[in-house]
């Protein structure tokens, strides 16, 4: 990638977060024998929403989005920090505020310029209530955020904290420092937009316009959504071959198929009944390495018999009920590695040392202790639900904590399926899955931050964020304050585990284990790589003409 990597942001240290790849079972290019113009097919499934960057909660919608639009910053593949729009990012002594300034020539893909203004429209767009942005929260550390929460104001009104000095320049005032800002504009809701979006913006995210390497074709639901190389494109990423094409798949095992019959050139997900044979198939190329992907047990705050003390305890004990190591073995056959906190292995401030974690080992005495504990506040009625999507490839390890959980507590364990991972998503934002849930965390930004705030910070509850479970802690919310004031990368650090270890305490989603990226290719495609999301590089993907 042609680009500068961020160096020390004034008092703020930003560091170079590595991803340790185990590398894939085959070479990983093609030198001098890829055809560079071909277009590449890949899989996906059905987006939740439309293609609005600030809309975008789910990781198929990610992978279309992030290749439409370029925000401020982009990461290489080893998570390091590197400017596309940006020219430069400059905090104040304390990050209580940042002078972004842009790069000159930059333009949406319409021709329009990209500049500060841009940038002040569509943070404030995505930030005011009244315009119903599910990822409006993560704005709410610039000023006048509070002001724009009102779901009846102006949908038009402009956060206080946002100044236009030049076309060029764009002053960020904070409401408290952040040492992390700088990574946060990586985060797809900072993407910018063009004017012609504000006309009707749900006609605009079912054909958006960006300022990516690629430009929006066509978009036939639960079908297939193609991208173009855009030939106007002069950022980072630029694009080695004509285009994507994502090809919604409902069935994992019928993704698989097509790539050992030569019909889909990349799978970026390994069934569960392959996983114990797919890097000996000889009619794929495959990768196994460790991966950014967090996977959790969500149980909703006001789910009943998980309120209160009644609530914690009961989390606790179904948490000492999962056997991890057992199910990574024998069900996902070591392409999951246990959880030992909130984040991944692969972002710096990662702990196996987390204390409070011993709530995660595997104790069947523990766990029916506990449950008796709860019983004695309150006795245990009705039937405890496992929520996932059919398309998911979630079913086997929900059967396993199923069956874990029925023969540990005795009570009555079932799963609640949704038939596709759009129907399931769009439940959980609108808060009707009355039952625990599956979910994780994918961070657009490699920073503990990233992982933690969106997760379970009280301003990303109530559907503002990804907090699904609605999980409110003034605790947990104070730690996170501090950390962000902290412009010492090694302090700041320390402060996130303390958020971890409260959140070990409270279980507002019980940790299970890391994915690892677990993919398959067509044996003619090169320069299959993985990026910071631990999702293909689709810019850099290549294939053999045939």
């Amino acid at each position: 990638m042609r680009a500068r990597m961020i160096g020390a942001l004034g008092a703020v240290v930003v560091a170079a977060l590595v991803l340790e790849g185990c590398g894939s079972t085959t070479p990983g290019g093609h030198p001098g024998s890829a055809d560079e113009r071909g277009a590449v097919t890949v899989n996906n499934v059905e987006p939740v929403s439309d293609l609005t960057p600030s809309k975008v909660t789910d990781t198929a919608g990610w992978k279309v989005v992030s290749l439409l639009f370029d925000g401020l910053v982009t990461f290489g593949r080893e998570g390091k920090l590197i400017y596309a729009d940006a020219e430069s990012i400059t905090p104040n002594q304390d990050a209580t505020a940042y002078t972004i300034k842009l790069k000159p020539g930059l333009a949406f893909s319409d021709g329009e310029p990209v500049t500060a203004r841009s940038y002040a429209r569509s943070w404030s767009y995505a930030a005011n209530a009244a315009n119903g942005q599910t990822g409006g929260s993560i704005f709410s550390g610039i000023a006048g955020y509070g002001q724009l929460q009102d779901p009846h104001g102006d949908r038009d009104a402009i956060l206080s904290g946002l100044s236009v000095d030049d076309e060029r320049t764009l002053q960020v005032r904070l409401s408290a420092p952040d040492s992390s800002f700088p990574y946060k504009v990586g985060d797809i809701s900072f993407m910018p937009l063009p004017s012609v979006a504000y006309r009707d913006m749900t006609a605009f995210g079912r054909h958006p316009i960006g300022n990516g390497p690629y430009l929006f074709q066509s978009w036939t639901p639960n079908q297939a959504i193609r991208l173009i190389r855009s030939p106007k494109y002069h950022g980072p990423r630029h694009a080695r071959n004509s285009g994507i094409t994502f090809r919604d798949y409902t069935d994992p095992n019928t993704a698989y198929a097509d790539v050992e019959a030569g019909n889909l050139d990349l799978l970026d997900t390994v069934p569960t009944s392959s996983l114990a044979s797919y890097r000996k198939d000889p009619r794929v190329r495959s990768f196994s390495q460790p991966g950014p992907s967090f996977r959790s047990l969500a149980i909703p705050s006001g789910l009943a018999h998980f309120q209160g003390e009644e609530g914690r305890l009961r989390r606790t004990a179904i948490s000492h009920a999962i056997d991890r190591a057992e199910v990574a073995g024998k069900v996902f056959h070591g392409s999951v590695t246990p959880a030992t906190d909130f984040t991944a292995p692969t972002i710096a401030g990662y702990s196996k040392q987390l204390a409070g974690s011993e709530v995660l080992g595997y104790d069947q005495a523990k766990a029916r202790e506990l449950w008796r504990r709860a019983d004695a506040i309150s006795a245990w009625s009705g039937v405890f639900g496992i929520a996932y999507a059919s398309d998911s490839g979630d079913k086997d390890w929900v059967d396993a904590l199923i069956h874990a959980l029925h023969r540990t507590f005795g009570i009555e364990v079932k799963s609640d399926v949704f038939p596709t991972a759009k129907e399931f998503r769009t439940a959980i934002n609108n808060r009707q899955v009355h039952s625990a849930f599956s979910s994780g965390r994918q961070s657009d930004y490699p920073h503990p931050e990233g992982y933690l705030f969106q997760g379970y910070s009280s301003s990303a509850a109530d559907g503002k964020g990804l907090n699904y479970g609605d999980y409110k802690s003034e605790a947990f919310d104070a730690f996170l304050a501090q950390a962000a004031r902290q412009t010492d990368q090694s302090a700041a650090f320390d402060t996130y585990l303390r958020a971890q270890s409260q959140l070990l305490h409270d279980l507002p989603a019980i940790p299970l284990w890391y994915a690892k990226v677990c993919a398959v290719a067509n044996p003619a495609m090169g320069h299959v790589a993985f990026n910071h999301m631990g999702l293909p590089s689709y810019t850099e993907l290549t294939k053999r003409a045939g």
